[in-house]
């Protein structure tokens, strides 16, 4: 359960801070991985493909983002997951996931898969994902396996 005052909302990645967060998050991650092995989408590239953007706001004041793309009828990926460094190791990560969750039981959607990284600097996010019941699987929705990826899934 989030803090009091904590709030997870659909967003829209047009709004000046998602938008931002969005960028930081994209930039980030194409520093990171070599350019063949980097999956992540432009918030342009998230709007194109249906996804539903998140916010975890605390009093008004973005702490993270995250979105939900369709894979198929019932099975959607876990996108774009970025929490502010201030709020990082508050519980954002897991108050945003589960925000995240909970929309997608609403919507009937049976499986959450998601493509992570495999190196140290993903350590964090894929103990989130684990500790929120997502194991191992291999790849999913046109991926191919990758040493720098790792793929997890879950169902709802």
């Amino acid at each position: 359960m989030a803090p009091e005052g904590w709030t997870v909302d659909l967003d829209t990645p047009t709004r000046p801070d998602v938008a931002e967060l969005l960028r930081v998050h994209e930039a980030l991650m194409r520093a990171q991985t070599p350019q063949d092995s980097c999956h992540v989408k432009s918030a342009d590239d998230l709007s194109t493909s249906g996804a539903r953007i998140f916010s975890l706001r605390d009093a008004g004041q973005l702490m993270a983002v995250g979105a939900l793309a369709p894979i198929e009828r019932g099975h959607e990926e876990l996108k774009s997951m970025h929490v502010l460094a201030k709020a990082r190791g508050r519980g954002a990560g897991q108050a945003l996931l589960e925000g995240m969750l909970a929309d997608a039981r609403g919507r009937k959607v049976v499986r959450i898969s998601l493509e992570t990284g495999s190196g140290q600097d993903h350590d964090a996010a894929r103990m989130l994902y684990a500790r929120a019941g997502f194991t191992n699987c291999g790849p999913y929705a046109g991926y191919a396996d990758d040493p720098l990826s790792v793929f997890m899934t879950r169902a709802l």
